[in-house]
């Protein structure tokens, strides 16, 4: 059987409604286990602020409690938003997971806030960490995980000298054009933001220069993937993530919402297209149909990895989800080349 191309699971800790943040979190570390299970290569967690739906807002605490129950999968961040914190202070939370956790901590570096311009003061007391920063403190968190040298007069204790993979975010080509100068792994968000996808992985992959972390370009791609035992369960399910980001982008972020038949049918033609463009990198039916979907996406991409979410009100059926795909995959994605 020839090698699969990796999956991974990007989980943002969703608080359905009718549940709290405790549950949610802890069905975090049972998905994790879970992916650990079924073979998944990482187990990735997003920072975001201000949002009652997603319970992940500290993200190494978070990643520290799903870690302890999982034996080989990749724990990290995806991401880390570095506007938000002084490098340093990444650098001691990671070290400390590398620490724990040897050999098994991703760290990937976004340079939106995560958050609105409110919570943004709120959370660095004022706006001076800036994202014109973000390459200087992409490096600055890089040099914390060196080796310590003799005289050095700040050391990330736990971090230096310990093996934490940095990856670089985006959802344009910006995160693309700065992965590539410094021989990073790069995580495009086309699971929300795919416009730009095509473009930033071309020019990741033509500007691309080798370093110490990684030879080659790698680039995995977001994708959200909603599978159930048939079409029309599958798309049941996916309502739930079309209510929630219809309310994000209409000013009312809430819990994830329940299912609803036929919500997208009844929207108003603007949020419809809004939701076909935004949401286009989407898989959402039955095993077949999810396995097709796989091989069109990888091949139309030439994904080196994909980074799969699923924002599904009920944890079993999420359970479910991951299971499926993990079984369709063996037959649609196996490694190119």
């Amino acid at each position: 059987m020839p090698a699969m191309l990796p999956l991974s699971v990007l989980d943002l800790s969703p608080v359905p409604e009718g549940s709290d943040a405790g549950q949610a979190l802890r069905n975090s570390a049972d998905l994790a286990r879970h992916a650990d299970a079924l073979g998944y290569r990482r187990f990735w967690m997003a920072e975001h602020h201000n949002m009652p739906g997603i319970a992940s807002a500290a993200t190494a605490v978070a990643l520290a409690h799903v870690a302890s129950g999982t034996r080989s999968i990749r724990i990290g961040a995806g991401g880390i938003m570095l506007p938000n914190h002084a490098p340093l202070m990444v650098a001691e939370q990671f070290g400390t997971l590398a620490a724990l956790y040897p050999g098994r901590i991703d760290l990937g570096l976004g340079r939106a806030p995560g958050s609105d311009q409110a919570t943004m003061r709120a959370l660095r007391r004022n706006l001076a960490g800036d994202v014109d920063d973000f390459p200087r403190d992409v490096m600055e968190l890089a040099a914390y995980f060196e080796p310590a040298v003799p005289g050095q007069m700040i050391q990330a204790v736990p971090g230096a000298g310990l093996a934490v993979e940095m990856w670089i975010l985006g959802s344009s080509t910006y995160g693309a054009q700065l992965a590539a100068a410094l021989g990073l792994p790069y995580a495009f968000a086309s699971h929300f933001a795919p416009g730009q996808m095509r473009e930033a992985v071309s020019i990741y992959r033509e500007r691309f220069r080798p370093s110490e972390r990684l030879a080659a370009p790698h680039v995995m791609l977001g994708v959200n993937v909603f599978a159930a035992e048939t079409d029309a369960a599958a798309r049941l399910l996916y309502s739930s993530l079309q209510q929630a980001f219809v309310n994000l982008r209409t000013g009312r972020p809430g819990k994830l919402p329940a299912p609803r038949e036929g919500f997208a049918e009844g929207l108003d033609p603007r949020l419809q297209a809004m939701l076909d463009q935004s949401l286009s990198c989407s898989i959402v039916g039955g095993p077949e149909t999810v396995r097709q979907g796989l091989r069109d996406f990888v091949a139309s991409t030439g994904a080196d990895e994909l980074m799969v979410t699923a924002q599904i009100h009920d944890h079993a059926a999420r359970l479910r989800s991951f299971a499926i795909l993990s079984e369709v995959a063996k037959e649609a994605v196996p490694a190119l080349g």
